[in-house]
C-alpha cells in the first residue's frame, strides 16, 4: 500500500470513528489511541467553553480555563469507569476547574489595590437600554447569581441535564438542586425586572 493510500486509509478510520459514542472513543483512548481523546475534545469543547462562559460571565478567562479542563480529562480519563455519562464527569471537572478559578480570583482581589466611586458600577439604565441586548441582559443577570444558584440553573436551563445528572456533577442532593433552581429563577425575574417590557 502506498503512503496516499494509507493516508486516505486513515482518514476513512478517522470518519467511521468519529460517528462512535463517548464510551467507544474513551475505550479506544484506554487501548493507546490518542486520537481518540482528540475526538472527544472537538465533540465537547464547545460546550464546556459555553458552561465557563455563562458561569463566569467573560471572555478573557474561557481558553484558559478550557485548557485546564481537558488537560485535566486527559490525565484522568485511564480512571474513568463508565459509571456515569461522559458528559457528567466532564462537566463536574469543568465545574470544579471555575470555582478554583473564581477562589484565586478572589484571593487575587485581597492583594489588589483599587480606587474610584463605587457608583460608577452600576450605570443609568436608561443609558444601557440603548444598546439593549437581551442575551447579553441575561447573560449578565446569571452571573451575578451566587455560584451555588448560578450552576444548577445552567446545568438545567442550558445544557438540559436532569435533576439527578446536576445531583451527581455538583454532589448536592436533587431535592437540594430544585430548590436552587427555583431560588435561582427568582433571583433572574427581580434583577431583570427593569426590562421586564423589552423581555417579553
Amino acid at each position: 500500500m502506498n503512503e496516499k493510500e494509507n493516508n486516505e486509509g486513515m482518514q476513512q478510520a478517522r470518519n467511521i470513528f468519529s460517528l462512535q459514542d463517548d464510551f467507544s472513543l474513551i475505550k479506544a483512548f484506554k487501548e493507546g489511541d490518542e486520537s481518540a481523546f482528540k475526538d472527544l475534545v472537538l465533540r465537547h469543547k464547545e460546550k464546556v467553553r459555553n458552561l465557563i462562559y455563562l458561569n463566569l460571565g467573560n471572555t478573557s478567562s474561557i481558553d484558559d480555563i478550557s485548557q485546564e479542563v481537558f488537560l485535566s480529562v486527559y490525565r484522568k480519563l485511564k480512571q474513568f469507569r463508565f459509571q456515569s455519562q461522559f458528559t457528567t464527569w466532564l462537566y463536574t471537572i469543568t465545574i470544579n476547574k471555575i470555582r478554583d478559578h473564581v477562589r484565586k480570583q478572589k484571593i487575587m482581589s485581597i492583594f489588589s489595590a483599587f480606587s474610584g466611586d463605587d457608583s460608577d458600577n452600576f450605570p443609568d439604565t436608561g443609558s444601557q437600554r440603548e444598546n439593549f441586548d437581551i442575551n447579553e441582559m441575561v447573560r449578565e443577570a446569571i452571573a451575578k447569581l451566587p455560584p451555588k444558584l448560578r450552576e444548577p440553573l445552567i446545568l438545567r436551563d442550558f445544557e438540559g441535564m436532569s435533576y439527578q445528572e446536576i445531583s451527581e456533577t455538583t454532589g448536592i442532593e436533587s431535592g437540594t438542586v430544585k430548590s436552587r433552581i427555583f431560588r435561582a429563577r427568582e433571583a433572574l425575574k427581580k434583577h431583570l425586572e427593569p426590562w421586564r417590557e423589552e423581555l417579553l
